[in-house]
């Protein structure tokens, strides 16, 4: 999925105003939770989407957290923990990560910006990009390996193919 690209300009300064603008164009569900946290929901190709943004004024960085839909089971965590290993060696932007205590998967990436002017739509609309594109592709590899049984490396060679065109 591609976000369409905002059309008006913003002065540097806190990127979540930037985030809020390009949630409003697109007519996501959203919540601003505080000055440097915001929250939104859309419907996705797999799963609806749940980001999560906090801006990191000390560090200068917009990090972006996925919620995938899933919660591993305590008998399935060592084999989805495996397989996070396998996906984040593919990544080139962004890791996967499981919560310890709840099972919860999450995909983060961060968008430094220090000593830039401020973020750019394109950049924010990539950082999100980029989530959607691995929160798509990687969702079925954790259902294979709670649902069907499969093993990490089982699940992750039955995504490494993307297939063209829809049916």
């Amino acid at each position: 999925m591609s976000t369409p690209q905002l059309q008006s300009e913003l002065p540097a300064g806190n990127p979540i105003d930037l985030m809020e603008q390009i949630a409003v164009q697109n007519e996501w569900l959203f919540d601003r939770a505080g000055e440097d946290e915001m929250h939104l929901s859309f419907p996705g190709q797999t799963e609806d989407h749940h980001l999560s943004f906090s801006w990191r004024n000390n560090v200068e960085t917009l990090q972006l957290s996925a919620q995938l839909e899933i919660k591993v089971p305590k008998q399935k965590r060592a084999e989805v923990a495996a397989l996070i290993n396998i996906v984040n060696e593919q990544l080139w932007l962004g890791h996967f990560e499981m919560w310890p205590d709840s099972g919860q998967v999450i995909y983060r990436h961060g968008l430094l910006l220090r000593g830039a002017i401020g973020a750019t739509p394109e950049q924010c609309e990539g950082l999100i990009d980029a989530a959607l594109e691995a929160c798509d592709r990687y969702y079925s590899a954790f259902q294979f390996v709670i649902w069907a049984g499969k093993s990490a490396s089982e699940a992750a060679a039955a995504v490494v193919y993307q297939c063209q065109g829809n049916a």
